[in-house]
């Protein structure tokens, strides 16, 4: 795989090149906590279409970075927590195709503090972190503040590709969509777990009438619903497929890792042989798991659950 590849003809990100695994496999699992309810549960593994920009995080991006190569802008700048998976992955895109990257971090007070091993590694990718306060962050979709960041970081605005938070706009609930349309007749109820939810606004629209979408939100505050609504709406002028949202299964919030959580996902690897991470996909496992105690699929049902990562190293310890 060759870095800061430049873009050819035909092939404006260069994106061709890094050789995504597309479909992704649908893989079935016994697990017997479903079968006994007679449900077949079904792993979608997403994490295996690229080892640096696996699952949401490339079917998010790839449209935009092939967007920002068309219209010639070379620097990538986006948002994110501090342990923000999307920036890590936005710093790997832009250290494999070419791009520079910026990364505006939530939290100033992290500015004198080491790196946390997530930002470390988007720095390591050549990512400039810019560290802002909590209440500019809240205001970093007003033009008025990007503007001011670009000013503050002596960056031009026409040489540069504004990316949102968790790469979630239009172009990036359209690409999702193809995760939806890969899983048509698949499955009656297909999981993802959820940060701001253009995966799963896309993927419902790509599962169209076949099936449901069910997403696991990993923050707390029931704020999702009224997101996910507009976003199909920038995406495809209103509704598309069939959702819902499972609020019960945030585990106090992102990053939140408590040791029930921590418990069930080891011994879902034990089982399974899948590293499972846990901020975003340990959620949504456990999520399904516990409706399926309760009978919420019917017998006969097949349900997928989306893998769409894999573990840092620092999930592990």
């Amino acid at each position: 795989m060759t870095s800061h590849r430049t873009p050819g003809p035909g092939d404006p990100a260069g994106l061709a090149a890094l050789r995504p695994r597309l479909p992704s496999p649908l893989r079935p699992v016994e697990d017997e906590r479903f079968a006994r309810h007679g449900v077949r549960l079904l792993l979608k593994r997403d994490d295996l279409i690229h080892p640096e920009l696996p699952g949401n995080k490339w079917r998010k991006l790839a449209p935009n970075l092939r967007t920002a190569a068309e219209a010639g802008r070379r620097t990538l700048l986006t948002f994110g927590g501090a342990y923000s998976n999307h920036l890590r992955a936005t710093a790997a895109a832009g250290r494999l195709l070419g791009f520079a990257t910026v990364g505006v971090v939530r939290g100033d007070e992290l500015a004198g503090r080491p790196l946390n091993p997530s930002l470390a590694q988007c720095a390591a990718d050549g990512m400039r972190l810019l560290f802002v306060d909590r209440t500019a962050y809240r205001r970093r979709a007003e033009p008025s503040e990007v503007a001011a960041l670009l000013a503050g970081a002596d960056l031009a605005p026409d040489s540069v590709y504004v990316i949102p938070e968790g790469g979630s706009n239009a172009l990036a609930v359209r690409g999702c969509t193809a995760l939806g349309r890969e899983l048509r007749g698949a499955a009656e109820t297909v999981a993802i777990a959820c940060g701001t939810g253009g995966t799963l606004a896309g993927l419902a629209a790509g599962l169209g009438t076949d099936g449901r979408a069910l997403g696991f939100p990993v923050l707390r505050g029931g704020f999702l619903d009224a997101g996910i609504r507009d976003l199909q709406r920038a995406a495809f002028a209103g509704p598309a497929g069939e959702w819902r949202l499972e609020d019960r299964f945030h585990f106090g919030g992102f990053a939140r890792v408590p040791t029930e959580l921590d418990a069930f996902a080891a011994d879902f690897e034990e089982r399974h042989g899948l590293a499972v991470e846990r901020l975003y996909v340990a959620k949504m496992l456990y999520g399904l798991t516990t409706l399926a105690a309760e009978g919420a699929f019917p017998p006969g049902t097949a349900v997928a659950a989306v893998i769409t990562g894999s573990p840092e190293p620092a999930d592990r310890t």
